[in-house]
């Protein structure tokens, strides 16, 4: 957003980094707002839009998301596989191919507009679950609000989601889905296996009822009571089984 390339800010890499750390360390530092550049999706449907921070706050980022992947990634689901070290989109493409001869159904599943549309107030709440340092919750606060600039120059504020392309946004994507979809399905339906890169998924049922009527409808209602289409009851139900794990 700033125009500041690798190399321009190499040239004064000291100071550069100093002056990040004197304000991170003050609780001074606000985030510049993130570019919106919009890129074809796989196969050429649809568009995506990333936000691609400044090098000085991509920087600050890093330093967030390595204190945060240090606590969470103990705790994470074996079968998630989305931005973490030493796990890729092949090794979930191989155990979906071993439990295909195992399972006779499978839901494939996309969370749509999941970067877009997830609550920062979830969000948060799972991070102070595991870190008590203030300055890394008071950074994602303002990571999370932090405006877009739209390509022609205007900012545009947003109220919810965790823009693509930052480097805090795959560790708080990968926190909220571990309680919000890991965690759920394996708790409400102990028989299904899965795997999931980010906000895909494949879940290998039994039978085909079971797959159809059980799951697949749990989750379509989970999912609405999280955008807000259904009632504040039925969100409270469905949070109402993660408080032991917050």
């Amino acid at each position: 957003m700033d125009g500041q390339s690798l190399e321009a800010f190499e040239k004064d890499l000291k100071d550069n980094l100093y002056r990040i750390w004197n304000r991170m360390s003050s609780g001074t530092y606000f985030p510049p707002p993130v570019k919106a550049v919009e890129i074809a999706k796989a196969h050429g449907v649809g568009t995506r839009m990333l936000g691609v921070p400044t090098v000085g706050d991509r920087v600050a980022q890093t330093v967030v998301a390595a204190h945060l992947g240090a606590r969470v990634e103990p705790v994470f689901h074996p079968d998630s596989y989305g931005y973490r070290p030493k796990r890729s989109a092949l090794d979930a493409v191989g155990a979906c191919r071993k439990r295909c001869w195992e399972y006779a159904w499978v839901i494939d599943l996309d969370i749509r507009k999941f970067f877009d549309s997830v609550r920062w107030d979830l969000v948060v709440r799972a991070v102070e679950k595991h870190t008590d340092a203030r300055w890394v919750v008071l950074y994602v606060k303002r990571w999370l609000a932090a405006d877009q600039q739209l390509p022609d120059g205007s900012l545009l504020a947003r109220d919810r989601g965790t823009p693509q392309g930052s480097a805090v946004s795959p560790v708080l994507a990968n926190l909220f889905m571990h309680y919000a979809f890991d965690l759920w399905l394996t708790r409400e339906f102990p028989t299904v296996a899965f795997e999931r890169y980010a906000d895909d998924a494949v879940i290998h049922c039994i039978t085909r009822a079971h797959a159809k009527q059980g799951v697949g409808r749990a989750a379509r209602a989970d999912g609405r009571s999280r955008s807000g289409t259904a009632s504040r009851q039925d969100e409270d139900r469905v949070l109402q089984g993660l408080q032991p794990a917050w």
